[in-house]
């Protein structure tokens, strides 16, 4: 029996997708990488992954685990030689427990994130994690990249999101560690391995996650900011005066939100004359336990503040949950705003927040000596000091002109992000497009006992060959 056959009486005929089936999961969602594979397998239950792994593993067939397809870095697309199988989760979409004594819920990989959210939020509880792909990015893919988000200021990454993991390994057995527990010290922490491994290290299927209260009051205001120093400042100031309550602190040059105007017109910056054109903008989030009159009188009062300060130049607090989402759609809207001006060089980086400023203008001022003209489009979770820092092209470049550049962009802002003790990925993973410098900015040592892991948990090395690990 050939493994395309034995793979079709594993999961059933439909569910082996070749050909042009096929085609719509071998392209990344930026349109970046394209590759082929043997088949798109699609098993529905745990069990049947654990048949193909072992089916795969038997004759050293690679496998790229899949979930929604909306990853930034290549991590779920394969490569041109066709010898891979594309593994699919988007089947494993059941919402299998809630426990709202123990506040967890269990739930398999494919689950679509947005239906995670409801899920919680019709059982009156709170799932946190929140980004512009929630409504097609999937719970196993945001457990293989450690997703991060609006909201990890107070609620934390995926990781911290988590309590137990079913995971199928390279070899194709089962680890059954769906333990929804917040203490659990006997041992190696094999969940955290496995989060953010990028399907490296073994398939993750289900998850038990962590849920919270659903927030009584929530307050949205934009800010006008005159530069980052005074975004740095109205942080300190918030995390002061609202504490925990404090969601979300969203960084935005004024340039993207002016791109999403100007791409969606349906869209309005909430500011009139000079507040319409300053360069940086933030958006600061409560979400308050209490009443929704005590969060505004709390709101009010850091804003209030923060304008007396001169750290806000203008700001406009929401007055209904419409106009809260209105402003987190033109937040939300940047990166679609982004793809429809063409392509960027797109960096997602960390840094301390200390940091922020001198890194924004000392990495602007060398990219533009080095290429006079580029552009900068640079928005993300100032909270979290994760840094959405991208490059599109400038007046009179092309895209062959922008992207012929780009090794060295990459270069040079990475270069400037480990000067200042950052990371160069925040959110988004590994993947193909980092794969390669990777070394470049880790410990030797650490990319050693990387390797060591990877050599364990997958000594044939089939395990999505070609990412994170060259």
């Amino acid at each position: 029996m050939s493994l395309l056959d034995a793979l079709r009486a594993a999961v059933g005929g439909q569910h082996v997708l070749t050909g042009a089936d096929a085609a719509p999961h071998l392209t990344d969602w930026r349109d970046r990488y394209s590759g082929q594979a043997l088949a798109v397998v699609r098993p529905g239950s745990t069990d049947e992954v654990a048949a193909v792994l072992r089916l795969c593993a038997d004759g050293g067939t690679p496998i790229v685990p899949q979930g929604g397809n909306t990853g930034l870095c290549g991590g779920a697309t394969p490569d041109a030689s066709g010898r891979a199988v594309v593994l699919s989760l988007l089947r494993l979409n059941r919402i299998r427990a809630m426990d709202l004594d123990n506040d967890t819920m269990e739930v398999e990989a494919g689950c679509v994130l947005q239906a995670v959210q409801d899920a919680a939020r019709e059982a009156g509880r709170l799932f946190p994690l929140s980004l512009a792909a929630e409504g097609s990015c999937t719970i196993g893919g945001n457990l293989a990249t450690n997703a991060g988000g609006t909201q990890v200021l107070r609620y934390g990454n995926m990781r911290e999101l988590t309590l137990g993991l079913e995971v199928v390994t390279a070899e194709g057995e089962i680890w059954h560690g769906l333990r929804g527990l917040r203490k659990d010290n006997t041992g190696y922490d094999l969940r955290d391995l496995y989060i953010g491994s990028e399907g490296t290290l073994g398939i993750i299927t289900a998850a038990t996650l962590k849920l919270h209260p659903q927030p009584v009051a929530h307050c949205t205001a934009l800010l006008a900011l005159g530069s980052i120093e005074d975004g740095v400042a109205m942080l300190t100031l918030a995390r002061r005066g609202l504490g925990p309550a404090l969601t979300g602190f969203e960084l935005m040059a004024g340039d993207c939100l002016q791109d999403v105007v100007r791409c969606f017109p349906q869209q309005r910056l909430p500011f009139e004359g000079e507040s319409a054109a300053l360069p940086w903008y933030a958006l600061l989030e409560l979400s308050d336990s209490e009443s929704e009159a005590h969060a505004r009188e709390r709101f009010e009062a850091v804003v209030g503040e923060a304008l007396e300060a001169g750290f806000v130049q203008d700001a406009v607090i929401a007055e209904s949950m419409a106009q809260s989402k209105a402003l987190w759609h033109l937040r939300e809207s940047i990166p679609l705003a982004e793809k429809e001006s063409g392509k960027s060089i797109k960096h997602d980086v960390s840094i301390p927040v200390s940091r922020m400023a001198a890194f924004v203008r000392d990495t602007n001022r060398a990219l533009q000596q080095a290429f006079p003209g580029i552009r900068h489009v640079i928005f993300g979770h100032l909270g979290d000091g994760n840094l959405h820092y991208n490059v599109a092209r400038g007046e009179g470049w092309t895209e062959d002109d922008l992207l012929s550049r780009q090794a060295a962009v990459y270069e040079l802002v990475h270069d400037s992000v480990h000067a200042v003790g950052g990371s160069i990925s925040a959110e988004h993973g590994v993947g193909q497009l980092k794969r390669d410098v990777l070394p470049r900015y880790k410990d030797p040592v650490e990319i050693a006992l990387m390797r060591r892991i990877k050599h364990a948990l997958d000594p044939k090395g089939i395990m999505n060959p070609g990412k994170v690990l060259d």
